[in-house]
């Protein structure tokens, strides 16, 4: 079983041997309840530097009190499994205590990319991202950090706190892994009934067709409301289908540039997201 460590004293102690021996760090943050995602961000961090470290941490600062924290998956022996055969070199799994003491008050804001599309949807889920992340990336002090591009927006979010904060760490996003109908990995799809599994698949489906619409020049407000149209049809509640500039994230109805096909959307009582990169 993958070496497993639980406070900052004992994981700073196995990191200053690595780097004692002139070991390169990725680090891997997650939630738990991992997927065949996250095993191609662990292999993808074994590739990229010597030593690969995933953290496993449910944190709570980033749920809203409406949203799932109490029923999120946890499965710690199965990601134990999983990481050891993605060959993750050490899993930190610390407690909430040690995150966020009693008298915790310190929170980063995200900025104004984090006040829009799930910003807008989930008011304080981004502060509770940013904060986190920052932690473990002080903590760890890894040479790369990885992240999937699922989370889009969050990528954009680290990306730019990392930079305003001067954090000498390379972040690397790395592509959406799906399963063999397209839609995308999450720990939340577990959530889905098989009906709803079958009918989820519209979700990556209408991005193709929405961003195949685009690109054929057709007007991109229309094409967004016949994407909208099809997932309501196919069961979803749309919180957003949105076409975005790929680096600011600011809407734009016309491709002129590196644009981001965007969408939130729940079946049932589970809430699945999703994007698609457009050229321009």
């Amino acid at each position: 079983m993958i070496s497993t460590v639980t406070t900052i004293r004992d994981l700073r102690t196995t990191l200053l041997g690595w780097r004692e021996a002139g070991e390169t760090v990725a680090l891997v943050p997650t939630m738990g309840a991992l997927h065949q995602g996250h095993k191609v961000l662990v292999e993808t961090a074994g590739k990229m530097a010597k030593r690969a470290v995933t953290s496993i941490f449910l944190n709570p600062l980033q749920f809203g009190p409406k949203e799932d924290l109490a029923k999120y998956p946890r499965s710690l022996e199965a990601d134990q499994k999983l990481l050891s055969e993605a060959g993750c070199d050490l899993l930190y799994a610390p407690t909430p205590a040690d995150m966020y003491p009693p008298d915790f008050a310190a929170k980063i804001d995200p900025g104004p990319l984090g006040t829009i599309l799930e910003g807008a949807a989930r008011p304080g889920h981004f502060t509770g991202v940013v904060t986190v992340v920052i932690k473990l990336l002080l903590q760890t002090m890894p040479d790369i950090a990885l992240f999937g591009e699922k989370d889009y927006q969050q990528l954009l979010i680290i990306h730019r706190a990392v930079r305003d904060l001067d954090l000498p760490i390379h972040i690397v996003g790395v592509p959406i892994v799906r399963d063999t109908d397209g839609l995308a990995f999450s720990s939340r799809n577990v959530y889905l009934s098989p009906d709803e599994r079958k009918c989820a698949v519209a979700l990556p489906n209408t991005l193709q067709e929405t961003a195949a619409t685009i690109r054929e020049g057709k007007d991109i407000a229309a094409a967004l409301k016949t994407g909208q149209d099809k997932l309501t049809k196919a069961g979803f509640t749309v919180d957003y289908l949105e076409l975005a500039d790929a680096h600011t994230l600011a809407p734009t109805r016309t491709l002129t540039g590196p644009a981001r096909l965007l969408a939130a959307a729940k079946i049932g009582a589970t809430r699945l997201i999703d994007n698609l990169a457009v050229a321009g």
